[in-house]
């Protein structure tokens, strides 16, 4: 056995500095390590020597490339190709768009965190209908009630949790906590930053689609993504133009379903913020045949044939052995994978921030919807700051109705991560631990905590065997000892 180390990400102003120095002439380019990998299927050759090949002769590495990927067919071989990108001064609102990519890697700047200051995007659409004056006024008045309820938060905090606050490594905790609950009043225009970690299939997938997008920061955003990686492997990113699918699809089932809404009459329902709207039918008994399918030389069906003979008590006994050695850190077994939930949620800006982040799930969301009304952290009632929490609100409540008149796609920047809006997630078994060991742990933020709370309980009344040891980080040692008392 030989593993040898192709590469890694570095600085790319360390790359730049070091060809300078070296007065290196030859492309460095991410390209010659996919065209070394596409090559191993064909040619006996040991992959460290394609590669040795790819950077002696690179324009034959990005013909090798363009014939590959886009003439064959073989858009795998993109993937090689990794970017780090840093991505600055874009909007809350954008960030929403960005992460949909779900093989990517994001960390961003984090409202939890961090005290914002008070820069903020202006939309292009918004100084093109002559709203720009509303819009700022009503940033600045948001921005302006964030740090003073930050201020008005913080000793609230320090003097609820006195017995934390009593040890000074805490002090980045509990400020943190403050920051989060202040943070439901700022907007979506709100400027932020992240760091990217993308492969060159999913970078031109992500420039076509934002491309296409209705906002004008999206397309911007393209095109400067564009720019900035076109050079450094043109072999691997061809197609950036937006289609007209990615373009009107969505228009168009808008327009649709407006028509086909106008023409029902709906009754009115009580909202409900977490429901299960879908599962997988007799999922304990799915797993189970799962579970005896990877470890018998049985078929899928015999597997549930066995589930039907067996008592509760039996089958309760397989399960218990397939968790039997779980720890706190262990990600469950992947036949969990096999029975799905879907639930419709609402929940608010702030929450969905923090949700969207679970990318081994889909995730489709509505636009946001002011009718829906807003979230407010409990601290602030406890503070008696509802009432200026509420003004806020209505304040921009107001400017997001002046600024739906003129430019509909572009209100939701003047929100806050207060407002709320409905979606649809559907995810499987195993996810749903995940969700559970991070979300519903007392660590996790209290709006994310409280909703993930609310889908384990409903989940676990209709799987309650592939479910028996979710739960979050900080509750596993006592289910652990409860589910197993003589170990």
């Amino acid at each position: 056995m030989k593993i040898l180390l192709a590469g890694y990400n570095l600085d790319y102003d360390l790359i730049r500095e070091l060809k300078e120095k070296s007065g290196f002439k030859q492309d460095l380019t991410p390209e010659t390590i996919s065209a070394a990998y596409a090559r191993i299927s064909r040619n006996p050759k040991a992959v460290n020597e394609l590669r040795e090949i790819s950077r002696d002769e690179v324009d034959k590495a990005r013909q090798s490339n363009r014939n590959i990927v886009f003439e064959m067919g073989h858009s795998s071989v993109a993937e090689h190709a990794v970017f780090n990108i840093d991505v600055i001064g874009v909007s809350r609102l954008l960030v929403e768009e960005i992460e949909k990519f779900r093989l990517c890697s994001f960390t961003e700047k984090s409202q939890r965190y961090v005290l914002f200051n008070k820069d903020f995007v202006i939309p292009e659409e918004i100084k093109d209908v002559n709203l720009t004056d509303l819009f700022i006024a009503t940033v600045e008045a948001q921005n302006d009630y964030y740090h003073a309820l930050y201020e008005k938060l913080r000793p609230y905090i320090f003097e609820k949790h006195k017995d934390l606050a009593e040890n000074p490594s805490n002090k980045s905790m509990l400020e943190g906590w403050a920051k989060e609950d202040a943070r439901y009043a700022i907007s979506m225009a709100t400027q932020t930053q992240l760091g990217m970690t993308i492969n060159a299939r999913n970078l031109e997938l992500m420039l076509r689609r934002l491309a296409a997008h209705h906002l004008a920061e999206a397309k911007e955003y393209s095109e400067k993504l564009y720019a900035v990686t076109k050079e450094i492997a043109p072999s691997l990113i061809r197609y950036t133009q937006a289609t007209d699918y990615d373009k009107f699809t969505r228009i168009n089932l808008r327009r649709q379903g407006s028509n086909l809404l106008k023409k029902c009459r709906l009754a009115s329902k009580k909202l409900t913020d977490v429901q299960l709207t879908s599962f997988s039918p007799a999922a304990d008994n799915k797993i189970a045949a799962c579970l005896l399918f990877s470890s018998l030389n049985a078929n899928y069906a015999q597997c549930l044939k066995i589930m039907s003979k067996i008592t509760p008590q039996q089958k309760r006994t397989l399960f218990k052995t397939a968790f039997a050695t779980l720890q706190a850190h262990d990600v469950v077994l992947r036949e969990m994978e096999n029975v799905d939930l879907q639930f419709e949620l609402i929940l608010s800006s702030s929450c969905f921030a923090q949700l969207k982040r679970h990318r081994m799930a889909t995730i489709i969301a509505q636009e946001y919807d002011p009718q829906l009304g807003v979230t407010m952290p409990p601290s602030i009632k406890a503070i008696g700051q509802q009432k200026d929490f509420m003004k806020i609100m209505r304040q921009t409540q107001n400017a997001y109705e002046q600024i739906y008149k003129k430019s509909p796609l572009t209100a939701a920047y003047v929100l806050t991560n207060a407002y709320r809006k409905r979606v649809l997630m559907k995810f499987n078994a195993r996810e749903m631990y995940h969700l559970a060991r991070l979300r519903a742990d007392a660590h996790a933020q209290w709006d994310i905590r409280d909703l993930t709370k609310k889908m384990l309980t409903q989940a676990k009344k209709i799987m309650p065997l592939t479910l028996m040891m979710a739960c979050g980080k900080d509750s596993f040692s006592d289910l652990y000892k409860k589910t197993f008392p003589c170990e």
